[in-house]
């Protein structure tokens, strides 16, 4: 939706911008919260009542549950994302980076791809910028290792797995078919585990199509730093889906955390070394760090303070005027959970943007705002096709096929849109009834990397110093440059 004039103004206009008769209220952050945040406000209030503006650096949602499968070829790529222009109508979208915010004077610097920088103001702001991959100073990390927190990086290590793969089946080296065929997980979390049972399960799959590689040749390994994986749920469950990940050949390393991969060497905490080409770095995560360029009160983990109401308060628990923030930018009180914080998963953050909607709502008709609480009605986590661990309302604990089951369903009917709820399992129906793809699209990461190379003019041939020179034929170019080079005689 193209941005209206009114809405991109400068950071010197501010005080006209308070003349306006219709409340704006932007949201930052087009993620779980801000996009729940948005539609559940616009259907409270007309847009008489309120003016919303979402801002965020990409067109669309990310359904961060569905990446594991994303990765795994049981759904497509583009239907784990809600793109905003579907999913927010009535709602206008800016797409750029957060670069500043200063609420003391209602103003948010926004710096889009291209262009220079612009400020827009506002009468009440909305923080739900997320999260970002939590890493350390490791050395070769930045280099060698991809993160698994977007849909691009689940299909790009979906993508660099299935084409090593592919590389190592004509590779007779063993020591590079090795390397090539050695994948690294670090993490031990939702995310890792996932990641890793899901692609561990397609490159199986995929493996019995190449008779040149052994289903043994595959080396998957997962390095963790607790004494125990999923810490979401019980330790029965941790146990049981331990065992079946070493039931599949896949090497786990718990309390041990990675020292150095540098140049793919990966060296790790209690002396095991060797050497891969895939790492994937699923080891948490932190407050999106732009908060640390605001004037809002923020926690020890650069996280924003609120209440349970989901208001920005101060240190001394005062109310923050105007300004509201949840997700996991938020320290949001677990009221179920006296003196801890909701954890940052989907199943609050959907919940935290439909009661921030609803209390921005009430606030802007003049009435009280509600508390949030909400009791955790369980975990679900995909191990591969057909394979999963479940715990309902923390009593019931399911496994195998019945998990995968109910894994599937509760996030595709939380998946917003109705248009992505069909795509999704359409997308299942498929690949149950005509198997799952596995080719590698590689190229999808640099496309003009073949036009650049029959772009570049070819080498002019070395001549054979072993032959005779060419002799020149008269009006040839050659020799005609050899007549121009000798030098003019008298006449």
């Amino acid at each position: 939706m193209p941005t209206t004039a009114s809405t991109q103004v400068d950071a010197a206009s501010t005080p006209a911008a308070k003349s306006r008769k219709v409340p704006r209220v932007v949201v930052l952050g087009g993620g779980t919260v801000g996009l729940y945040t948005a539609r559940r406000l616009r259907k409270r209030l007309g847009k008489r009542e309120a003016a919303i503006v979402v801002v965020d650096p990409r067109p669309y949602m990310t359904y961060a549950p569905f990446l594991p499968e994303a990765a795994a070829g049981s759904i497509d790529a583009r239907n784990v994302v809600a793109p905003h222009r579907r999913a927010l109508k009535g709602v206008d979208v800016l797409q750029g980076k957060v670069s500043n915010i200063k609420h003391a004077e209602r103003t948010v610097e926004i710096t889009p791809e291209e262009g220079e920088p612009y400020w827009i103001t506002y009468d009440h702001l909305v923080v739900g910028l997320g999260s970002v991959a939590r890493t350390l100073p490791i050395p070769g990390l930045a280099e060698q290792a991809i993160g698994f927190k977007n849909v691009e990086e689940a299909i790009a290590v979906r993508n660099h797995i299935l084409n090593r793969i592919d590389i190592a089946s004509s590779t007779w080296d063993p020591e590079l078919r090795k390397r090539m065929l050695t994948f690294v997980f670090v993490g031990g979390g939702f995310a890792g585990i996932e990641a890793l049972a899901e692609l561990e399960d397609i490159a199986r799959y995929t493996v019995r199509h190449y008779k040149q590689i052994e289903q043994n040749e595959l080396r998957f390994v997962l390095v963790e730093g607790s004494p125990r994986i999923l810490p979401e749920v019980s330790e029965e469950l941790g146990g049981y889906t331990l065992e079946q990940l070493r039931k599949r050949n896949i090497e786990i390393y718990l309390s041990t955390f990675l020292s150095s991969c540098v140049d793919g060497h990966v060296v790790l905490s209690n002396k095991t070394e060797f050497d891969a080409e895939t790492i994937v770095w699923t080891a948490g995560v932190k407050a999106n760090p732009v908060l640390q360029h605001s004037d809002l009160p923020l926690d020890q983990l650069g996280r924003v303070t609120v209440n349970a109401a989901l208001q920005v308060i101060d240190a001394e628990g005062t109310v923050v005027p105007d300004a509201y923030a949840a997700g996991d930018c938020a320290a949001v009180p677990d009221l179920y959970n006296p003196g801890k914080f909701c954890p940052p998963n989907a199943q609050h953050a959907l919940r935290e943007g439909n009661h921030l909607g609803d209390n921005l709502a009430r606030v802007l008709r003049s009435a009280e705002v509600t508390e949030y609480k909400h009791k955790n009605i369980g975990a679900v986590a995909s191990l591969g096709m057909y394979k999963g661990v479940a715990q309902m309302f923390g009593k019931i604990k399911v496994r195998g096929f019945p998990a995968w089951v109910l894994h599937r369903s509760y996030h595709v009917f939380a998946m917003p849109t109705v248009n992505r709820k069909l795509r999704i399992m359409a997308g299942w129906t498929g690949s149950i009834l005509l198997r799952r793809e596995v080719v590698p699209l590689g190229s999808l990461h640099d496309p003009r990397a073949e036009f650049r190379d029959a772009s570049v003019p070819p080498k002019p041939k070395q001549a054979d110093p072993a032959l005779p020179p060419a002799k020149e034929e008269a009006g040839s170019p050659a020799k005609a440059e050899s007549d121009a080079k000798k030098p003019a005689t008298a006449q």
